[in-house]
């Protein structure tokens, strides 16, 4: 009886043991794009912050940022845009240079914002970006690199972000 009481145990012990949960992470550099895809709907994948991943816009819930390339007279410029029905952006600045955007990132602890905007537009490099989501929550983004160009006769964007997510709901990002 022993013996089979031992073994139950070892068995419930060795299956506790795998389901290991790992934390979701809450900053990275990561890459989004306007490809659109079909399926039975058209969609494209944006950035979901809580769950440090890419998701369809056909998925609940859906990408808190996706990429768009606006046109206008001609000359094609990446924006960043929300479904989330609020003013969700505000531009902290645009540096001359990544040593610059980086250090601009690295030491922006605290913000207070006076006016959202309801895009992050136009998007380019070394820029360093608020976002907040539709539950109040916020997000620091520099923009890395970008690609604007025409492929297959379709214009194309494509944004390289580094990211910290702050799931508090205060506009205080934690630092290195």
């Amino acid at each position: 009886m022993k013996r089979h009481v031992f073994i139950l145990l070892a068995i419930i012990l060795f299956f506790s043991g795998c389901t290991k949960k790992e934390a979701t992470r809450t900053s990275g550099i990561d890459t989004i794009d306007n490809t659109t895809l079909y399926s039975t709907t058209y969609y494209q994948y944006g950035f979901y912050f809580p769950g440090a991943k890419l998701v369809a816009t056909t998925t609940t819930p859906g990408p808190d940022i996706t990429l768009y390339v606006n046109i206008d007279n001609g000359t094609p410029r990446l924006t960043l845009q929300s479904d989330n029905l609020n003013p969700s952006f505000f531009k902290v600045g645009d540096y001359s240079d990544e040593t610059t955007a980086q250090s601009a990132f690295d030491n922006l602890k605290t913000v207070s914002v006076a006016q959202w905007a309801d895009m992050a537009d136009p998007v380019t490099a070394n820029q360093v970006w608020i976002y907040k989501s539709g539950t109040e929550n916020y997000t620091k983004i520099r923009i890395v690199s970008i690609v604007n160009e025409t492929r297959q006769s379709v214009a194309y964007g494509e944004c390289k972000f580094q990211w910290v997510y702050q799931p508090n709901g205060s506009l205080t990002f934690p630092g290195k």
